[in-house]
């Protein structure tokens, strides 16, 4: 006998609660970097209903989180990636930035602060979008007024890395 993965069983989003949930969410993006330059992209949702959100979450995207997406947008390449137009790779997403270290419930009043420690591997100019998600399967909306919380922050990562030096007390300075 075969059996595969989530025959059976209840659905996963069963236990979700259908509905909009309001929050306010604003993203932070140095809009400037340079080549192995740590930075962080930070993502703060605040819940400004009067219900607990049931699993707050936030997608990082290539461009545009809408689906769908053109090629080597959204979907199609992984998150802080693009694609490559190189005929015959396995897999065309490549990162622009890779990420140094990356929620559940968010009850009314209370604010969630997503980061994201990145380091940028490839120069030039990106765009990352975001997007706010009050469940994990549809059924819960976070809305912002009156739409899905998302957004852009346009990048210019420059080839150079930032000059770094240490002073004769033993300082490192970093002149970006």
């Amino acid at each position: 006998m075969l059996s595969a993965c989530g025959g059976g069983g209840p659905s996963q989003d069963a236990n979700e609660p259908s509905g909009n949930f309001p929050v306010q969410a604003a993203a932070t993006f140095p809009n400037a970097q340079r080549l192995a330059q740590h930075s962080r992209m930070v993502v703060v949702v605040h819940n400004t209903g009067n219900k607990t959100i049931p699993n707050v979450a936030v997608t990082i995207c290539n461009v545009t989180c809408a689906y769908p997406a053109p090629r080597g947008q959204g979907s199609a390449a992984g998150a802080f990636a693009a694609d490559i137009s190189q005929e015959g790779v396995a897999n065309p997403s490549r990162p622009i930035w890779i990420v140094d270290t990356p929620l559940g419930a968010l009850a009314p009043g209370k604010t969630a602060t997503f980061v994201w420690r990145v380091t940028a591997v490839q120069p030039g100019v990106h765009t990352v979008a975001w997007e706010v998600a009050a469940g994990l399967n549809g059924k819960a909306k976070a809305v912002q007024n009156g739409t899905i919380p998302r957004g852009k922050i346009t990048v210019l990562v420059r080839k150079a890395p930032a000059k770094t030096y240490v002073t004769n007390s033993g300082k490192v300075v970093s002149q970006q």
